[in-house]
């Protein structure tokens, strides 16, 4: 009874169907950038995370790929949209501690590299961290509203309430 408790809270929502717009911008973004770290190893994948000092690059870069092929695809169906969302929003904050800061610092920080840009500091990291901000805050907003009315998670959590 507990589970199904905890199953109904994570799939529950009554968010309007507008709500599949935020879903289509997330995994419009996050399915294409997960197959690219398999494609493009060396530039998008385990070769970006090795140069810019991310641990275990050769395990990270295709385990990142993985997650974020399966939370874009879960995302775009509404299916545990919630939890999928929660790992993007980590997704996400590792990638502006990884390799914002060290653009706003204008040198390497920490382990992390500093890309090499024209410009360093406030305004150049403002400029790169646009597609970071837009995917933090639309995890932030399927967390706290879930996929909508037009998602897999509204079927099953009407499922569980007939129950």
């Amino acid at each position: 009874m507990q589970s199904c408790k905890l199953f109904y809270c994570i799939t529950k929502t009554d968010d309007s169907a507008a709500t599949i717009i935020i879903r289509l911008l997330m995994a419009v973004v996050f399915i294409p950038e997960g197959i690219q770290k398999f494609l493009f190893a060396d530039i998008l994948g385990s070769g970006r995370f090795m140069h810019i000092g991310i641990p275990y690059p050769n395990l990270l870069g295709p385990f990142i790929g993985l997650v974020e092929i399966v939370c874009g695809v879960l995302i775009l169906v509404g299916l545990f949209t919630r939890l999928a969302s929660l790992v993007i929003l980590f997704d996400m904050i590792a990638a502006i501690i990884s390799t914002k800061i060290p653009i706003l610092l204008g040198h390497d920080w920490w382990i992390f590299h500093v890309a090499p840009l024209a410009r360093y500091g406030f305004w150049s990291m403002m400029h790169e961290i646009r597609p970071d901000i837009t995917m933090l805050l639309g995890s932030i907003y399927l967390l706290i509203r879930g996929a909508g009315i037009w998602s897999l998670d509204a079927k099953l959590s009407q499922k569980l309430c007939a129950r």
